[in-house]
This record gives structure tokens, sequence and C-alpha cells, in this order.
């Protein structure tokens, strides 16, 4: 659902932040009647309709709806599923399933009679990236911090390399930098200016990620860091950033020429190329 009304899902979601909620919907036609027939479950059978999703990028999943199916004849259930961007990230799974809603002792023995046994399942997958940095965000007023009033963002971490990524970082977006604050307001759909700051972000953002990594010694190459976590979220944006190039390659040039280090990741994120 946008603003103009509905659209197909699409395969990927290039403008989207943590800040822009979901809302979908979809509509499920059930030949109930069929359905408890060729599961081999009495006429009487109450069935289930049920929404679930997960995130692969927040490791959060949870039901979004459900309708019980207790009549005959074609039933048709409605979805619509409001998801906050605060829990989502990486590829949104949504999956729809048909299941038995009670246990039935009284079905033939070639049929399901546990109740959750699934009769019929779909997959629909919608990938969530965009221009913002993939990770937590708040807009706070930085003047009540510790950091400096005029600062325009903050990219804070916290915890070890084994830690979850969604609980180790958060970017603190000043609100009284209204140019940075609209930039990610606008992140859905950004105008050339906002394109411009959330550019400067994930610039700045990426630097700051790379010298977190490169500070500590167990950042290499053969580092076996669990999924969902800092060090394997750190690893895959080294290689996107630096392909072909050794971690000790970047973390001596890190070291002894940082100035060039930061030319470096300029040219690897394409700062400022704004289509």
């Amino acid at each position: 659902m946008v603003e103009d009304g509905e659209v197909a899902l699409p395969e990927a979601l290039p403008d989207w932040d943590y800040q822009m909620n979901l809302r979908m919907r979809r509509t499920v036609r059930v030949d109930v009647d069929r359905a408890r027939s060729q599961s081999g479950l009495p006429a009487d059978a109450a069935l289930l309709i049920s929404a679930v999703w997960t995130s692969t990028g927040s490791n959060l999943s949870g039901p979004a709806q459900h309708v019980r199916l207790t009549e005959t004849g074609t039933v048709t259930a409605e979805f619509d599923v409001l998801l906050s961007g605060a829990d989502l990230g990486g590829l949104l799974l949504l999956d729809t399933a048909l299941v038995l809603a009670v246990r039935r002792n009284d079905a033939r023995a070639s049929a399901p009679r546990r109740a959750g046994s699934v009769l019929w399942s779909d997959r629909a997958e919608l990938r969530l990236q965009g221009d913002a940095p993939q990770f937590p965000m708040a807009v706070i007023d930085f003047s009540r911090t510790s950091f400096p009033d005029d600062a325009a963002w903050h990219l804070q971490i916290s915890g070890g390399m084994e830690h979850a990524t969604m609980g180790s970082l958060l970017l603190l977006v000043n609100e009284r930098n209204t140019v940075t604050a609209t930039a990610f307001q606008n992140a859905a759909r950004p105008r050339p200016i906002d394109r411009v700051v959330l550019s400067a972000v994930y610039a700045d953002a990426a630097r700051v990620l790379v010298e977190h990594a490169v500070r500590h010694d167990e950042f290499t190459e053969e580092a076996d860091f669990p999924d969902g976590s800092l060090g394997a979220t750190l690893l895959s944006l080294f290689d996107q950033l630096f392909p072909g190039q050794s971690i000790a390659d970047v973390r001596l040039r890190q070291r002894q020429s940082p100035a060039l280090f930061a030319s470096d990741l300029q040219a690897a994120v394409r700062l400022f190329e704004v289509t």
C-alpha cells in the first residue's frame, strides 16, 4: 500500500529505510470443502489461514494475522498488515499457510490430525535496501545529549564482534539539523538534496564501521562470526567496499596513511553519485 493506492508487491524497495513502516494487503480465496476433502479431513474440520512475517536483517518474526475457517464453500480471507520499520531489515519473508485449526482424533490414519498441520503454504519475499544505512536509527535533539549541539548525526557502536548487529548499532540523527532530519524523512522518495545528504551519511557510517573493524585484531578473513552478528556484518561490508583486497592491507593503509584510506573509501562508496 502506497500513498497513491495499491501496487503489486515488488522484488525490492530500493529507497526503504528503518523509519518506513510497511502496510501490505493480501486476499486469499479458499475452497474449504475441497481443502478438507483432498486432505482427508472430515467435512466439519476447522481450518485456519495464517500470515506470518520474518525479517532476516533483524532476526525477528511474528504472526501478522489469522482467520479461522469453519464455513463451507469458497471463503475469502483478507489480510491487512502494518509492520514497523524498526523491526525489519534485510529480506522480508511473508508466509501464508492453511493449517488445521484444532486436533482431530477422528481423522483418517493418513490424514493430518495435529493442530497446526500445514495443508498449503506460500511464501513471498521482499528485499529491503536503501540509501540510508541499514541499521536502527533515532531522531533526537543533540542539545539534550553529550554530543555537539550542531553535529548532524552520530553512529553509535557498542558490544563486541559476536554481538547481534541490530543491538550493536544505532544511528542518531540530530533533529536540530533540519537538512539531515528532512533527508531521512524523505528517504522513501528523496529529492536531489536528500540524496546528497544520505550519500554523505552512508559514506561517514561506512568509514566509522570499517575503522571500528580494523582496530580489532580478531577481524580477519578467517574469522567465523555468527550469522547476524556485528562481525559478520562488518565482513560483508568490507567485502562490498574493498573486493579483492586483504583486511591486513586495508588495516595497514588506514593506520599509516589515513588520508589515502579516506580517499579510497570515498571511491568505494561512490560518494555523491546521485542518480
